[in-house]
């Protein structure tokens, strides 16, 4: 009588252990905005990150800093390659797809490429940040007379 007792434990058991480690494995290629921000305060402990955009892979990070500057972070495994980049280092290009830019680094050409973001707005923003132009305006902020 204990016999499929403790065998019914053992499938149990078993069951268990194949889910999660299937969802381990699934959750250790994902990559992770939190790992992306230490990461990047490890490579540039001086650099406060004010904002982060994701692509819409998620494999890649673009952050505006406090003074104006921007960084590049992407995903290589469990951890990421950090770059600050500084206006007139980068060329960017609205991507075909209206959601995207086509960026060029002019200091580390390997990271060319197309980043596709979420919306047409992330998009929009993350090239400000990129070209140094990104000025924020409250909406309180009272605009002089002509």
């Amino acid at each position: 009588m204990i016999w499929p007792i403790v065998i019914m434990c053992m499938l149990l058991a078993g069951i268990f252990y194949m889910r999660m480690t299937a969802r381990a494995a699934k959750e250790e290629n994902a990559p992770d905005a939190g790992l992306a921000i230490l990461d990047f305060g490890r490579a540039f402990p001086d650099e406060a990150i004010r904002a982060i955009h994701a692509t819409a892979d998620g494999k890649t990070f673009f952050v505006r800093l406090h003074d104006g500057k921007a960084g590049f972070m992407q995903s290589h495994g469990t951890h990421y390659v950090c770059h600050l980049i500084e206006a007139g280092n980068v060329r960017v290009r609205n991507a075909p797809s209206g959601r995207g830019l086509t960026v060029h680094f002019t200091d580390f050409d390997y990271l060319d490429a197309t980043y596709e973001f979420r919306t047409p707005q992330q998009a929009a923003e993350v090239s400000l940040w990129l070209l140094g132009s990104f000025q924020p305006q409250s909406e309180f902020t009272a605009v002089p007379a002509v």
